[in-house]
């Protein structure tokens, strides 16, 4: 039996290097970073070496990894957000599996932007729910599924900026749909948090929208560096995700200094000079990349090279190494088809040095 696992298992793999998009694992050592989340650089900050009393949790919150420090952040974490409350959960990913899948019965239906992260979607596919896609930001396919639905239950799931090309929701308008056909609205604002309002509260926060929108996520893995992530919303929601969210229930908690460390994360937030610093950065790619036809330039920390098909996107991408430049090239099926790309990641600590060195990089493989 353990043959015909392995040759199954190698068949697959053989599959995909076929296809070109076999993963491997890689450590990036002394690559110029344009590919990590740490748009702000905070990973390393020193504020967040704060004395530990207790390395593990020791079990789930609902058994023995509950803390001061866990039911404090939480506390603090709604109160910057404008929410009844929030539930720390231990990934991004798990926050939005076990959102989506505690609230998904057979009365609710999800719609679903096309481009919505794979943990949402995992999320829904774990639920009892039915799920509806609509093309992505595209507020007039979405009123006109909304409408035609008899669900009982309508819940809309968008990302705030889209991880893999950096663009940003016309949220405003995709409150007024969900009000107009009486849906709820989930904002994952992963790739917002730090990045986008005044305390990098996120576009939610940024467009005053937060008593309109039912319920957000917020991770702390990408521009706060640490690990975890947050659902905020109404108490009632929080209440329920504690008894039915599974990846909440049977995980061992964070440790509580992990606590401490998400609310050392807020408060340096506050500070806008390294949100200032990858504002500038955003601005020095927009002028070197403007003109150049294979660039989408978005707003956001997140840019996008367009190289067609995973044969020239991995090619991009072992260019770039060769000429000291860690960016990552996405490749179907994680992007459709086609649409093969190399992602940027800018942050606040690249210098526009290494900047116009990714671009004449760029240039030159294109020529």
């Amino acid at each position: 039996m353990q043959d015909k696992i392995d040759n199954f298992l190698k068949d697959k793999l053989n599959e995909r290097a076929a296809k070109g998009n076999l993963r491997k694992l890689f450590i990036n050592e002394g690559l110029i970073d344009f590919c990590s989340n740490d748009y702000l650089g905070l990973a390393n900050h020193p504020n967040y070496n704060i004395a530990e009393t207790q390395h593990g949790a020791t079990g789930s919150r609902l058994i023995t990894g509950n803390s001061k420090e866990a039911e404090e952040s939480e506390m603090k974490i709604a109160s910057f957000h404008n929410a009844e409350a929030a539930l720390v959960f231990n990934t991004g990913y798990m926050a939005n599996v076990g959102l989506c899948s505690a609230l998904g019965d057979k009365s609710t239906t999800f719609f679903c932007d096309e481009y919505i992260h794979a943990s949402t979607i995992d999320g829904v596919r774990m639920s009892a729910a039915s799920k509806v896609k609509f093309a992505h930001n595209n507020i007039e396919d979405l009123h006109k599924k909304l409408s035609t639905s008899t669900s009982e239950k309508k819940i809309i799931l968008v990302e705030s900026v889209y991880s893999m090309n950096g663009d940003t929701a016309p949220l405003k308008e995709i409150v007024e749909a969900a009000e107009a056909n009486d849906a709820l609205l989930i904002v994952d604002e992963a790739h917002a948090t730090g990045i986008l309002g005044d305390k990098g509260l996120g576009l939610v926060e940024a467009l005053g929208l937060e008593k309109r929108i039912w319920c957000r996520v917020h991770t702390y893995s990408k521009a706060m560096g640490l690990h975890g992530a947050a659902v905020v919303g109404p108490k009632v929601l929080i209440d329920y995700l504690i008894n039915f969210a599974r990846s909440f229930i049977y995980a061992t908690a964070l440790p509580p200094v992990a606590y401490r460390k998400i609310v050392a994360g807020y408060e340096l937030f506050a500070k806008e000079e390294n949100r200032l610093a990858l504002n500038d950065n955003i601005k020095i790619y927009f002028e070197l990349f403007k003109n150049l036809p294979q660039a989408t330039i978005t707003t956001t920390p997140i840019q996008i090279i367009k190289v067609a098909g995973n044969e020239n996107a991995l090619a991009c991408g072992e260019f770039l190494k060769e000429n000291g430049i860690y960016a990552k090239a996405i490749l179907s099926p994680t992007v459709p088809s086609g649409e093969e790309c190399i992602r940027i990641c800018l942050h606040s600590f690249n210098t526009k040095a290494q900047i116009t060195l990714l671009f004449h990089s760029l240039k030159s493989f294109f020529k």
